[in-house]
C-alpha cells in the first residue's frame, strides 16, 4: 500500500518576509555587540529563538535605538529598496574602522512587482537562519582581539529614490582599507535572499 509523504508550507508575502527578514537583523544586531564585547556582558540577557540561546540587550538606550532602526528597515524591505545593511566596528578615539559585517539582501523582483506570495516552511527558513547565527556565534574564534574601546554604526544602503526620514543621514561606506574577508552562509524566504561577510582589519 503506497503512501504520501506531505510538508507543511507556509505562505510568506513580502510584508511577512520583511518581518522575517527585519526580525533576524534584531537578534544578529545584538548577537554581534555581545560577542564583540561592546557592551557590558549584564546588559544582555538569554533568550532563545531559532533553536538557539541568544543574546539580546537590556540596555534602555541601545534597546530603543535598535527598535527605532528596525521598524524603518522594515518598511524598506517591504517597498523592495533595500540592498544590504552593514554593521561597522570602529574604535572610539581613532574612527578607525575594524570590522565590516556586510548581509546583501536580494529582492525577488517578480514577487514584489505582482504582490505574489512564496510558499516555505517557515521551520526551514528558520534553520537556514540558526546555521547563519551559528557562524556569526563562532566567529570570536578568527577575528582579531578588539583591545580598544569600540563603538558601531549601523548603515542600510537603499536604492536611489528610497524617501530618507530627517533623522537619517548619508554615510560614507566605511571601508577598511587593509582587510581580509571571510563569507558566511544565506538564508532565503523565496522573497528575500540575505547572504552574508565580515571583513576585518590586517595588521601590518
Amino acid at each position: 500500500m503506497s503512501t504520501k509523504t506531505a510538508a507543511k508550507t507556509n505562505s510568506i508575502t513580502l510584508r511577512g518576509s520583511a518581518q522575517i527578514v527585519s526580525e533576524f537583523f534584531g537578534y544578529s544586531i545584538n548577537m554581534i555587540l555581545f560577542q564583540r564585547a561592546l557592551y557590558d556582558p549584564d546588559s544582555f540577557d538569554v533568550v532563545k529563538k531559532y533553536g538557539l540561546s541568544l543574546y539580546i540587550t537590556n540596555d534602555e538606550g541601545l534597546s530603543t535605538y535598535l527598535k527605532c532602526v528596525l521598524k524603518q528597515l522594515a518598511e524598506w524591505l517591504a517597498l523592495g529598496q533595500v540592498k544590504k545593511v552593514v554593521i561597522v566596528i570602529a574604535e572610539v578615539e581613532s574612527k578607525e574602522v575594524m570590522e565590516r559585517w556586510t548581509f546583501n539582501i536580494e529582492c525577488d523582483k517578480e514577487a514584489f512587482e505582482a504582490k505574489e506570495a512564496r510558499e516555505k516552511d517557515i521551520k526551514e527558513i528558520h534553520k537556514e537562519i540558526a546555521a547563519l547565527m551559528r557562524q556569526i556565534t563562532g566567529a570570536i574564534t578568527f577575528l582579531p582581539l578588539l583591545d580598544k574601546p569600540c563603538s558601531f554604526d549601523i548603515l542600510i544602503y537603499t536604492h536611489s529614490d528610497v524617501e530618507v526620514p530627517g533623522e537619517w543621514e548619508e554615510s560614507d561606506p566605511k571601508y577598511i582599507p587593509r582587510s581580509s574577508e571571510v563569507h558566511l552562509r544565506s538564508f532565503s524566504t523565496k522573497v528575500h535572499t540575505v547572504s552574508g561577510s565580515i571583513a576585518f582589519k590586517v595588521e601590518d
